[in-house]
């Protein structure tokens, strides 16, 4: 497989750009041929399971979400992680951000469990994902996301026990979500 000749049109850039991408690709089986690709390049993000093991809970989100909306979610809202754009920061302090402006909490550390396309086959975006602990004693603000993003973020828990009852009842559709809650539940942090 190689690509040449690639020729690249930007198609919108009103948030991030929306670009058209046309080249020449050779096949393994030796074919040639033009393609074409619409490609979105809204940059990389990072994602955080948050989990209070003393308390046994999970922290989540809920907001609304317009391509959930018209792909059939009759509210548009989507229960998801903590998470944000990285901006021109690097994935730690990004996430580390994101968790403050979200869910009003600030935590001393993250850690780092994978990184990993979401729609490799449209949009540019690696997601950065971690882990954190929290507790009471973290909450400095409420959280909520930020008024000039235009956010309306709604922050609440769940149980331990509820986080995999949900998870078997593909109660969560949205993917950094499922990769890092099942990531937790393999690595025993939803242990009861």
């Amino acid at each position: 497989m190689k690509i040449s000749e690639i020729k690249e049109k930007v198609l919108s850039n009103k948030w991030k750009p929306l670009k058209l991408f046309s080249y020449q690709y050779t096949s393994t089986d030796g074919r040639t041929e033009e393609q074409v690709r619409e490609v979105y390049d809204k940059g990389d993000g990072a994602a955080v399971f948050m989990y209070n093991k003393q308390a046994k809970k999970v922290l989540l989100t809920k907001q609304f979400r317009m391509p959930a909306y018209i792909n059939g979610v009759a509210s548009g809202i989507v229960t998801e992680v903590p998470a944000g754009m990285l901006d021109k920061d690097d994935p730690e302090t990004c996430i580390i951000r994101e968790i403050e402006e979200e869910t009003g909490y600030r935590v001393p550390k993250v850690k780092k469990v994978r990184d990993c396309f979401m729609t490799p086959g449209a949009v540019t975006e690696i997601t950065h994902m971690f882990v954190a602990e929290y507790d009471e004693s973290m909450k400095v603000a409420e959280g909520g996301g930020l008024n000039d993003e235009q956010e309306d973020i709604i922050v609440f828990e769940m149980g331990f026990a509820e986080v995999k009852k949900a998870i078997e009842n593909n109660e969560f559709n949205d993917a950094k979500t499922l990769i890092l809650l099942q990531y937790a539940w393999i690595h025993n942090l939803l242990e009861d």
